[in-house]
């Protein structure tokens, strides 16, 4: 028996093609404002309207947001132990062991850093200056128990059903979970997976057994030491920073590039400006083992480029050499669900996987930005159109970003490779301009590596296609100019707006000097 869904106040224009859905072909029945589907499934074999697959940042957004339209929703989520048995509560890899704790951590360091400054601004600072890592752990530890606590109270507010446990496929709608209780099946109208990633580790003797990721640094029981990080994206210069402004000895192997996909000249500034800051880089090699010793130390070999095989010793050895997606768990040839070409993410159209009922959100989207508030907006965005007649897409494009190394990179848009391979070199123009942030004057702080730059079309008003900027607060910087390159930004508009001084983020409004003139970016006096 065929049961009607209709949404009310949705208008729409011409043919409409609409993908198929669990219930079979939509028939679209054009009335005025109304839109009407006859389906030819009834919903009451169905458990749920929406299974939540994963407990991260997207699926929980998604599921609170279809709650609002009267949908029956459950999440699974449970976090299976590092090697090392670390392991945490819901909310996923932001809240427990990335974002918020990398933040934390950072801001940690940066205060450390300002205890220096303070001298130099007529405050009393003794010289024996030390901090506790402990006490650093346990504090960021108490902040992420209470996100979670929070967490599951939202959801038991909002009647979303939490369930403790790893979901699979057992059919195309059926997922199966196992939990103190027992095993249970769950039949819904739509899936929704958003199981995000683990980090990977390096196939190599003693990588497993005795090295550390990103799940372990936040919660390890004993001070880091003296570190060495294997991989330079950003987890691993972000950990690198944060160890070093702890006071930690701290060394980055960099197997290819750093940061890779960011603006490469904006990348190697970072680096530069971490090697002034006392991180030691390792360039072009690679790790073939690791091996505890008698003293605890833990022997560290690798080779560079040229094959030459070096060793040292390390007191924590971390990896962050990428992340995998957690579909393999999934069981998705159950449900028919197709992988991309990597063989792990999968590639949606509008977060609509190959099986029509079944979506995906989150790092486990082929060739999408791995970013928490990415996957809480297309969560959002996929449950107001599944259950609330909504119509906008999530546009993936000028999404910001910001990687919280010392000095911290903000950037949104395309880098200056990429828009120069997708526009020709002819037809971009890079604005660019090094600044001196007046909080650094007094206490002498290096100005070496404050920069910014902007990336062009060449056109009468030159639309912005991508800025970045290196410099205190970046996060706070870019996120204003963001907005603004959603609403075509022009460089004409960026030089016609007035800042705000004296900020960082007027810099901004001042640029005038391009890469194709070849005249110095360095401004003549702070008011320049």
């Amino acid at each position: 028996m065929a049961s009607v869904f209709c949404f009310k106040n949705v208008i729409f224009g011409g043919a409409c093609k609409i993908r198929n859905s669990y219930f079979g072909v939509f028939k679209s029945i054009e009335s005025g404002p109304f839109r009407c589907f006859s389906t030819r499934v009834s919903g009451s074999e169905f458990d749920y309207d929406l299974v939540v697959i994963g407990g991260g940042s997207g699926g929980l957004a998604a599921a609170k947001e279809a709650t609002l339209f009267g949908a029956k929703v459950a999440v699974l989520d449970y976090v299976t132990p590092t090697p090392l048995g670390t392991k945490w509560g819901l909310g996923g890899t932001c809240v427990n062991v990335g974002c918020i704790p990398k933040k934390l951590m950072h801001q940690a360091a940066l205060l450390g850093e300002a205890i220096h400054d303070a001298k130099s601004y007529g405050w009393k600072v003794g010289d024996n200056v030390s901090h506790n890592w402990e006490a650093l752990k346990d504090a960021v530890q108490d902040h992420i128990k209470s996100v979670n606590w929070v967490t599951r109270v939202e959801l038991r507010d909002k009647k979303v059903e939490y369930i403790n446990g790893l979901g699979s496929f057992k059919d195309a709608h059926t997922v199966q979970t196992v939990t103190k209780q027992g095993e249970r099946l769950l039949k819904a109208r739509y899936f929704l997976i958003a199981v995000g990633g683990r980090p990977r580790y390096p196939d190599i003797p003693g990588a497993i057994e005795y090295g550390i990721t990103s799940d372990d640094i936040f919660s390890l029981d004993r001070e880091p030491g003296k570190t060495v990080i294997i991989g330079a994206g950003y987890i691993g210069l972000e950990c690198a920073g944060f160890l070093k402004g702890l006071g930690y000895d701290a060394t980055v192997m960099v197997r290819s590039v750093p940061l890779r996909g960011f603006d490469q000249q904006m990348a190697n500034t970072i680096v530069a400006e971490m090697e002034d800051k006392g991180v030691k880089f390792l360039h072009k090699c690679i790790p073939k083992s690791v091996e505890k010793l008698e003293s605890g130390k833990l022997k560290v070999t690798w080779t560079n480029e040229a094959q030459q095989e070096f060793t040292d010793e390390f007191d924590t050895i971390l990896f962050a050499i990428g992340r995998r997606a957690l579909t393999r768990e999934l069981n998705l040839d159950n449900a028919g669900v197709k992988v991309a070409g990597d063989g792990e993410k999968i590639d949606t159209i509008n977060e609509q996987s190959n099986v029509p009922h079944i979506y995906a959100v989150g790092d486990v989207l082929y060739k999408k930005p791995e970013l928490t508030p990415v996957a809480i907006h297309a969560g959002r965005l996929l449950s107001r159109r599944l259950f609330g007649g909504g119509t906008i897409n999530m546009d993936y494009e000028n999404v910001a970003t910001t990687v919280f190394t010392p000095l911290e990179y903000g950037a949104v848009g395309l880098s200056e490779e990429t828009a120069t391979t997708r526009y020709g070199s002819d037809n971009i123009e890079v604005y660019h301009a090094y600044y001196k942030p007046t909080e650094f004057f007094i206490p002498q702080k290096s100005i070496t590596h404050c920069y910014l730059k902007v990336v062009a079309l060449r056109e009468a008003d030159q639309k912005v296609l991508g800025m970045h900027f290196i410099g205190p607060q970046a996060g706070e910087v870019i996120q204003g100019f963001a907005a603004a390159i959603k609403c075509n930004l022009t460089v004409n508009a960026l030089m016609n707006t007035v800042g705000i001084h004296p900020t960082i983020a007027e810099e901004f409004t001042r640029i005038n000097v391009t890469k194709r003139s070849g005249k110095d970016p360095n401004p003549a006096s702070c008011c320049s």
